[in-house]
């Protein structure tokens, strides 16, 4: 997809908001689109009337003007791109008039991500493959900065689409080994150094949790350390640690057949901090920050782990094994004292695929937030705002806290169904060493059964978005 503001084509696409004034119609044409077909702008509503003797015109509505946001915009442009692309066309114009809680430069950041988002395909393993018709859009001239906008967000959905490409990889051709190597390979090209420890350097550093979920595989974790640090050195790190379960079976608390069908998608979070270091390095974010992510199978065999072992960890802390399918918290728990002791770290932000209640407590497009600090809460609940990424507090009682304590080991790694996904945040938090902390469950919205607004049928690239605004915006 090109973007340009200097070039005019035949095709013209409106975006109108609800009860807009239809002026770019003649008088015949808006009183059929409005008596006939009923087309008063809502959220949703396409009109397009385009063939030979038609007027080039394609309608998109944005819905009410006073609630506008910058996701609506997306998702409008969305809808446009696969209207034009289901006809054929491969150039328009577009026309834009700003309304609601956005201003000029970003409502045309997201129409530009919403036609970029259409674009997205996983057709690795298809014989057949096909492409959009759609190459060219004009933008309006009169924002500043055009070219640096079409820039950020280009790589921006570069970073999103690396992400789901990841997660879309089927396990068989994804182990850790081959992931490590995917991702050393992508992130150098941009700039970020990363340092990929195998098991005999996880041993040294005593990952004993990593190694634990690991024992039922042959094939060997990887510990990755990601740097970007544009700032220096000597200067403090924003620490993303993303959960990187390539495949998991449950282990011996084995999943149902249909429950371990998509459980490719257990490492989401750590292609998630992957994609969100591309877009920050390629786009040359002046913000130190350092990913983390520990990778390893989750499998059953006669060396695996079992419900009811006691293991240990980096930290030295001992962990009850309750239940061998809550393996990720297992595994973020060597993550997270790394990033909090052996990374120059001014605060830690985890995520991962993490737990099924958060589904059922928040559903399939929300992911839970766990913290020990008002002010990054604060900056993580403005930037998924902004990015459409919703994120709803989950508080983490003291009750919910003894219920972590364990009675043969110091915790234990699963505490019941009741209050799952505080429970295993709690557990989390015990690893950060009182560094400023969130945790985000994106269990839910980082890989959809179906295709929701723009987002595809498959792995989505949540939250690379609200990570790299996150980033962007944090002031020190």
């Amino acid at each position: 997809m090109k973007f340009t503001a200097h070039e005019s084509f035949k095709t013209q696409v409106y975006f109108v908001s609800q009860g807009q004034e239809l002026t770019m119609l003649d008088q015949e044409e808006e009183e059929y689109v409005r008596g006939v077909l009923s087309f008063e702008g809502k959220k949703g509503q396409i009109y397009q009337n385009f063939g030979p003797k038609g007027s080039q015109i394609l309608l998109v509505g944005l819905g009410e003007e006073s609630h506008l946001t910058a996701d609506d915009y997306v998702y409008a442009a969305y809808q446009a791109a696969k209207a034009l692309n289901g006809v054929h066309i491969e150039s328009a114009n577009i026309h834009l008039e700003v309304k609601g809680q956005v201003n000029n430069g970003q409502a045309l950041q997201a129409v530009m991500e919403g036609f970029l988002q259409a674009e997205y395909r996983f057709d690795r393993y298809l014989t057949d493959k096909s492409s959009a018709s759609l190459k060219v859009i004009n933008v309006p001239e009169k924002v500043a900065n055009l070219d640096q906008l079409v820039v950020e967000v280009e790589v921006l959905v570069e970073g999103i689409n690396h992400t789901r490409d990841l997660v879309n990889t089927p396990s068989n051709d994804q182990s850790p080994a081959q992931m490590a190597d995917q991702v050393k390979k992508l992130l150098e090209e941009v700039g970020v150094e990363v340092e990929v420890y195998d098991k005999a350097r996880i041993e040294a550093m005593g990952m004993k949790a990593l190694l634990a979920v690991n024992a039922g595989s042959v094939n060997e974790p990887r510990f990755l350390v990601m740097k970007y640090l544009p700032e220096g050195e000597d200067q403090k790190a924003i620490a993303l640690v993303g959960k990187g379960i390539t495949y998991d079976s449950g282990g011996y608390a084995l999943k149902p057949a249909d429950s371990m069908l998509d459980m490719k998608d257990d490492m989401a979070a750590a292609a998630a901090v992957v994609g969100t270091l591309y877009a920050l390095a390629k786009n040359k974010v002046c913000k130190n920050v350092v990913g983390i992510a520990g990778l390893t199978e989750n499998l059953v065999s006669a060396t695996s782990y079992k419900n009811g072992d006691i293991i240990g960890s980096m930290k030295g802390t001992t962990i009850e094994v309750v239940n061998t399918d809550a393996e990720g918290r297992v595994t973020l728990a060597d993550s997270l004292y790394y990033a909090a002791t052996r990374v120059n770290s001014e605060c830690v932000v985890d995520l991962a695929t993490l737990t099924g209640a958060c589904l059922v407590a928040l559903g399939e497009r929300t992911s839970a937030i766990m913290t020990n600090n008002r002010d990054l809460l604060v900056e993580l609940n403005q930037a998924a705002s902004d990015s459409g990424e919703p994120i709803w507090e989950l508080p983490m009682t003291e009750d919910l806290r003894q219920k972590v304590k364990g009675t043969n080991g110091d915790l234990l790694n699963s505490a019941g169904r009741f209050g799952g996904t505080i429970t295993a945040g709690v557990f989390l938090e015990h690893f950060v060493e009182g560094k400023p902390w969130a945790h985000l469950d994106i269990a839910g919205p980082a890989f959809g059964e179906k295709s929701y607004r723009y987002l595809p049928q498959g792995a989505t690239g949540v939250p690379v978005k609200t990570l790299y605004r996150f980033v962007k915006n944090r002031i020190k």
